[in-house]
């Protein structure tokens, strides 16, 4: 059994999506036999209460995020756990950061969704986006094995599973889905909702999504009224996509989920590392897509809304999306093809699979 060690943070600021999709693959890593640690220097009580209630060790190690603080305790628990190798998800983390965990030994993943040019220093690359292939991770991580393209899209067990059933018809689907991921940054879950419950089209259901890191959770439960409701912290989020014939979700990890399970999407690009990814799903054809970063959040809410609610009444359009979304390469197996990566022996120096593995 190896124990690999999963670094990534969570706060209301930053959201939840680093710890989320690395949770995917600690369940990969779980199945095949492995033991994976969470370690963060910054967390929510909400993210603490979810790996704990799926068995997953976590401890809080020293700050600040990215610093020679955070290199000694990384590099330190990586010595006395044993750890083969070590997870790094975050935007925060420096070459000089980099440079002195890939020097501890272990191998080294680095989630990457910029593609920015930065040396990773890392002995994997994943960034599930759909042109990922193209950008210049050969120098960013030279000799690098690079897991790229949708097919490495990592999914949770449960999104997994609803995505094996059979897919219902857009007409069967009566819930319009509003997600904007774990804390919710720039605070639109609220006047999306209000926004759109004014105009609540009939045969509709809008459910809303709000992560129990999202410091407003309390007042927006409040907002449920009759043909809206709102669930914190969804325990059956594939069960809920499965349901959905339209999401309004923020462009981050849920956007791999929601492809999966075909469903028609409009995505919010609410952070900068979100508009690439966002940009290429939306030539796919699935998805459509709003940018509202610096926007003011009542101004960017009535766009949203506006847009949302003339895709629902386009019943027509959502299905061609969703048969978009049906005939991408995602199978549900990237976080098993991750963990089974990151555990197995090094490919050999210079071969093709060394220097690129793209599932386009």
């Amino acid at each position: 059994m190896a124990v690999i060690l999963i670094r990534a943070d969570a706060s209301p600021t930053i959201g939840t999506g680093h710890v989320m999709r690395c949770l995917a693959v600690a369940e990969a890593l779980r199945d095949q036999g492995h033991e994976a640690l969470f370690a963060a220097v910054e967390s929510t009580p909400a993210i603490d209460r979810r790996l704990s209630a799926d068995g997953f060790r976590h401890v809080s190690i020293a700050g600040p995020v990215g610093q020679a603080a955070d290199l000694a305790a990384t590099r330190s628990l990586l010595r006395r756990e044993h750890g083969t190798a070590v997870m790094l998800d975050g935007y925060r983390f420096g070459e000089a950061y980099r440079v002195g965990l890939q020097a501890a030994g272990a191998r080294v993943l680095a989630w990457d969704d910029l593609g920015d040019g930065m040396p990773l220093h890392a002995d994997l690359v994943v960034n599930a986006a759909p042109q990922a292939a193209a950008l210049p991770y050969e120098a960013m991580a030279p000799g690098a094995v690079l897991l790229l393209g949708p097919g490495y899209a990592p999914l949770r067990r449960e999104v997994r599973l609803a995505a094996q059933a059979p897919r219902r018809t857009i007409t069967d689907r009566p819930v319009l889905l509003v997600t904007f991921g774990g804390s919710d940054p720039l605070g639109l879950t609220g006047p999306v909702l209000q926004a759109l419950a004014t105009e609540r089209p009939d045969g509709c259901r809008i459910v809303a999504v709000v992560g129990g890191s999202n410091p407003r959770a309390n007042e927006l439960a409040a907002l449920a009224t009759d043909g809206v409701s709102v669930e914190i912290d969804c325990p059956r989020m594939g069960a809920l996509m499965a349901d959905s014939g339209l999401a309004v979700s923020a462009g981050g990890g849920t956007m791999g989920e929601l492809a999966a399970l075909a469903v028609p999407t409009l995505l919010v690009v609410t952070a900068d590392n979100q508009a690439m990814a966002s940009g290429d799903a939306a030539e796919l054809g699935w998805c459509t897509a709003v940018d509202a970063r610096g926007c003011d959040p009542a101004k960017a809410a009535a766009v949203i809304a506006g847009r949302a609610l003339a895709l629902w009444a386009d019943a027509g359009q959502r299905q061609r999306m969703q048969d978009a979304a049906t005939a991408l390469p995602l199978d549900g197996d990237g976080a098993v093809r991750i963990a089974s990566a990151l555990t197995g022996p090094p490919p050999k120096s210079g071969s093709a699979a060394r220097r690129r593995t793209a599932l386009a």
